[in-house]
């Protein structure tokens, strides 16, 4: 079983790209109007279509799990050597795990996450959490 995601995009090159990336995959159909990728690990179908900018809403979120601190230390590696901005958190408490994890954001203002929960936690979030922050500095999915 895979999750099919499709998104529009204002930029499809620059989105192959962060996607090829952050998957670590190329795409197994591009042509000019058409991007599809697809992947087992994590099990996932993704088409691109081009088309204009959206707006994404506060606190939405995209996230990829992984089965170690490895792999997010992998993803960190491959976002930053392909030039994309991270925000990397390490061993924090949001939604009620202890979590690594590094955030990047599609050339559309999607923000995705690469994580992975260390231990499951009593708390919501730490205090001083970075956790689903927005630009503003807001915390948005974790907020009660």
């Amino acid at each position: 079983m895979k999750t099919h995601l499709s998104f529009t995009t204002h930029d499809l090159d620059a989105s192959v790209k962060f996607y090829s990336t952050l998957l670590n995959s190329e795409p197994l159909k591009r042509l000019d109007d058409y991007a599809l990728f697809i992947t087992d690990e994590p099990g996932l179908e993704l088409a691109l279509s081009p088309g204009s900018r959206g707006e994404t809403s506060r606190g939405d979120h995209f996230g990829v799990a992984v089965d170690s601190t490895d792999r997010v230390q992998a993803a960190i590696d491959r976002l930053q050597r392909s030039g994309f901005a991270v925000e990397v958190e390490r061993g924090e408490t949001c939604c009620y795990a202890v979590q690594d994890k590094v955030w990047a954001t599609d050339p559309d203002g999607r923000r995705w996450e690469t994580y992975h929960v260390i231990s499951e936690s009593d708390e919501r979030q730490s205090a001083d959490m970075s956790c689903c922050r927005e630009s503003d500095g807001a915390h948005a999915c974790c907020s009660a």
